[in-house]
């Protein structure tokens, strides 16, 4: 049920969903989270560890039973029963008599009246303000920048370097090189990884052999679109900008972090043949071209989305100015 275009670009509901529309859309979401969600829980309570398939619940702060949680994103009102339950969760309101009127739907008051509900804006973003503006410098920023595609992923191997003296993040898994074939890698290459966030689980001896030294503070300015963990971190901005993100987007931004993390620790100096993954051996020029072909093929389609997430991100913004 279309709205009329708006005569305002703050107008709080440009476009209506019937309970036909937007379910399916809900239900279509929640089974492609249980795809990866799923196994992880059971793994969970099994004990049981994956070295790609736990990370993004693990080292990412949004839990299975919030991305299981369908949004339609901003100015966008959804309608019928089922919606009814939104007005318990956290941001969304009733549509005004105004706004129903506008929509053509019956008064709240009459019989045939369905519930009908959106996102409150300005009590979202009025909450939001400080992470909404620094997904901004982050998302603009690093789109701006030139990406670098040559660093060979070897933020891991300086994780794991010297690790007979410092011991190494992921203990259940074995060194592909063992630790003398990881620390002559290291030696060997330029280390010049640009996200800190990466950067901070450096082995403490690896730390210098950076050429650069990133911080929180100096992320807003190193972050660049080449970087694998930058483009994961788009699945980061997603849920960080919450419900204002359409939830079909933040799935495409959490499915391509999936795949990043997977091309991340297959050229990691680990041994993941037990886990059926085949090594990208950035120590040799194939692997080197093989990795650099993966991370510009991850980088292209991150570029979209950053794009996707930038819109969404100047509605909240729009709001705030």
């Amino acid at each position: 049920m279309p709205l009329p275009v708006p005569s305002s670009p703050l107008a709080s509901v440009n476009s209506v969903l019937a309970e036909d529309e937007w379910l399916p859309r809900a239900r279509a979401h929640a089974e492609r989270v249980a795809r990866f969600a799923e196994p992880f829980v059971a793994r969970r309570n099994a004990r049981k560890k994956h070295p790609i398939e736990d990370f993004l619940f693990t080292y990412y702060t949004h839990k299975p039973g919030q991305l299981g949680r369908w949004h339609p994103g901003a100015r966008i009102a959804l309608v019928g029963d089922a919606a009814r339950e939104r007005l318990g969760w956290k941001h969304y309101r009733a549509l005004t008599e105004a706004e129903r009127g506008a929509a053509g739907l019956p008064a709240g008051d009459a019989p045939e009246a369905s519930a009908a509900v959106v996102l409150d804006l300005p009590a979202y973003a009025g909450e939001r303000e400080e992470t909404i503006r620094f997904c901004g410098v982050i998302l603009r920023g690093t789109a701006e920048r030139p990406a670098n595609f040559g660093c060979f992923g070897l933020h891991e191997w300086a994780m794991a370097y010297r690790s007979e003296k410092f011991g190494i993040r992921h203990e259940y898994l074995p060194l592909r090189l063992g630790a003398a074939g990881t620390d002559h890698v290291v030696e060997e290459h330029r280390i010049r990884c640009t996200h800190f966030d990466a950067f901070r689980f450096y082995s403490p001896d690896a730390v210098p052999l950076n050429e650069l030294q990133p911080t929180r503070a100096a992320q807003r300015d190193l972050e660049q679109p080449g970087c694998l963990h930058a483009n994961m971190d788009l699945y980061k901005w997603a849920y960080k900008l919450g419900p204002a993100v359409p939830g079909e987007l933040l799935m495409d931004c959490f499915e391509l972090a999936w795949r990043v993390r997977t091309t991340d620790m297959q050229a990691s100096p680990y041994d993941l043949s037990d886990w059926g993954f085949e090594p990208i051996a950035i120590e040799t020029p194939a692997g080197k071209s093989a990795y650099v072909e993966a991370q510009r093929g991850l980088a292209a389609e991150a570029a979209v989305l950053r794009g996707r997430l930038t819109t969404a991100l100047a509605t909240l913004e729009a709001v705030l100015a």
